[in-house]
């Protein structure tokens, strides 16, 4: 048992963290604009765009805006920690790699586990979003998209007495399966082109947001707002408890700004811009997200905005017909910049899993023109399309809520973990407010209120899981359930025996992951 204990606690070499860091075959394209643009494309979409209305309808009200106060102080105390992780480690693989290499290869395959969760489950909550947007747009320009090719098979009732309940054979949505099969082919064509694309669609959906804002604050209606805190109805439905699930509910809404660290090997500066790109956009967002939410909560009363397009709602609600065709054109444009920088991260995780013998090696392979993992990018785009099509986003968001606060509770852990076992180590980017000493370990402030405002993310979250499976809702919980036995099992099966780590082999050098009958020749061009 100790000599099992031992292996799956081994860690990832620093020799190894340090070839990554040099390069992994990817191209270093990226610069401090570009990094900051891909942070704010991940995190201004589904939560905006698709969410806020959901959690208002369903839990807090006009109080969503309290409920982005939470949520935004539990991802900034973890974005400190991702930022001084990725000054000091500045690799593919985000939070996955930091665990390697320092709790161990356990906590880093249960990390990487959950943000395969987190990525691909949020993407498709994008697509489903981007899906009722692209459908109320075709609708006003007088196109006219069937119901059941923009609705998932299951749809979720909130209403339900008794709990949230599912409703089966909604439909199919292909509408959302089809946007995924667009960004996938764009991202195979390579970073470079993907950023580009990505930074343009940015800088449409800031200003479309900024023209909601500005046309949404004179058709405000101030009694939409009261009373501020809806009376609890029972459950975590309203009241301060609904201001707290609807935290849990939109906490996924700030994950973007982890794309950030996925990014470590294809920045060209990454201990400098890692962090502060982390660090700004999700400042930037955070107010973006506040503004949005008051006004469409004060434009349209928040029951009614339990739908996959508050924002479209409430921009017909204002009576400006070509405002509505300009919001719903941001918000398609926006989802979409969303939907490329997750499925971007998610196959870089994959990457560095498959270079560390943790996964097939097809997700490790790269391209060898595009320097892009293409064919680990495809499965995961029809892994992602499929469940777009089939899964209803309110159980969408609660999985890829749970796998977030997983993981940021880990990167914190790691961070204290580190700064006692690495005290010399450089740290371009140190987390703020210090720490105290006990028995001689080092705690600081910081990590520890990032662990302490998940688990408060998370708590209402578990119990709400719980009480729909009491209630015969069983599909959150049997979906969870299932990947964790899932992930159990192809560890045990395959990841614990094709680990590099633990056969001892060398770290995969820059060109090792290009495959194809020109890798050789590309590999030369690139040295010389």
């Amino acid at each position: 048992m100790a000599g099992l204990a031992t292996a799956l606690l081994r860690r990832k070499p620093a020799a190894s963290v340090a070839v990554e860091a040099r390069g992994t075959g990817l191209r270093r394209t990226l610069g401090p604009a570009q990094i900051t643009a891909l942070g704010i494309g991940s995190i201004i979409g589904a939560g905006i765009y698709v969410m806020t209305g959901n959690a208002a309808a369903a839990y807090a009200g006009p109080a969503i805006l309290l409920s982005f106060v939470l949520a935004g102080l539990a991802c900034g105390f973890a974005a400190l920690c991702y930022a001084e992780l990725a000054s000091v480690m500045p690799v593919a693989g985000s939070a996955y790699t930091y665990a390697y290499a320092t709790l161990g290869e356990l906590f880093a395959w249960i990390i990487g586990w959950l943000m395969l969760l987190e990525y691909g489950i949020a993407g498709s909550a994008v697509a489903s979003g981007l899906s009722g947007y692209l459908a109320s747009l075709l609708h006003d320009l007088g196109l006219t998209v069937p119901p059941f090719l923009h609705r998932s098979f299951a749809t979720l009732d909130v209403a339900a007495p008794g709990g949230a309940a599912l409703r089966w054979g909604g439909g199919l949505d292909l509408v959302a399966a089809l946007a995924i099969a667009a960004v996938v082919a764009v991202l195979i064509r390579g970073v470079r082109e993907s950023a580009a694309v990505n930074a343009v669609i940015v800088a449409v959906k800031l200003g479309v947001l900024l023209l909601f804002v500005g046309f949404g604050i004179g058709a405000v209606h101030p009694h939409n707002w009261t009373p501020f805190v809806p009376p609890s109805e029972g459950g975590f439905r309203y009241g301060w408890p609904g201001v707290v699930r609807a935290a849990s509910v939109i906490f996924f809404a700030y994950m973007g700004f982890e794309v950030i660290s996925t990014a470590g090997t294809e920045a060209r500066h990454p201990q400098r811009d890692l962090p502060r790109g982390i660090v700004l956009a999700l400042a930037l967002c955070t107010v973006a997200y506040l503004a949005v939410a008051a006004v469409l909560v004060g434009v349209v009363p928040f029951r009614r905005l339990g739908v996959p397009d508050p924002l479209a709602i409430a921009v017909d609600a204002m009576g400006y017909p070509l405002l509505s065709l300009v919001v719903k054109l941001g918000a398609v444009a926006g989802l979409s910049s969303v939907l490329l920088s997750l499925t971007y991260g998610q196959s870089r995780i994959l990457f560095a899993m498959a270079r560390d013998g943790l996964m097939p090696p097809l997700f490790g392979r790269l391209d060898p023109v595009r320097r892009t993992p293409r064919a680990g990018t495809i499965v995961l785009g029809a892994c992602m399309a499929t469940a777009a099509a089939l899964l209803p986003i309110g159980i969408i968001g609660d999985l890829v809520s749970l796998g977030t606060i997983c993981g940021f509770s880990i990167v914190c852990i790691t961070v204290i973990w580190h700064r006692n076992r690495f005290a010399d180590a450089e740290r371009p980017f140190r987390v703020p407010f210090g720490g105290v000493r006990v028995r001689g370990v080092w705690i600081g402030v910081t990590p520890v209120l990032g662990v302490l405002f998940c688990l408060s993310m998370g708590a209402p979250l578990v119990l709400d899981l719980v009480g729909s499976a009491r209630h015969g809702n069983w599909l959150p919980v049997g979906l969870l359930g299932g990947y964790a036995t899932l992930g159990a099992l192809f560890y045990a099966s395959y990841g614990y025996r094709r680990s590099r780590v633990g056969q001892g082999l060398a770290p995969i050098g820059p060109d090792a992951a290009i495959s194809g009958p020109h890798a050789r020749d590309d590999a030369d061009i690139a040295g010389s």
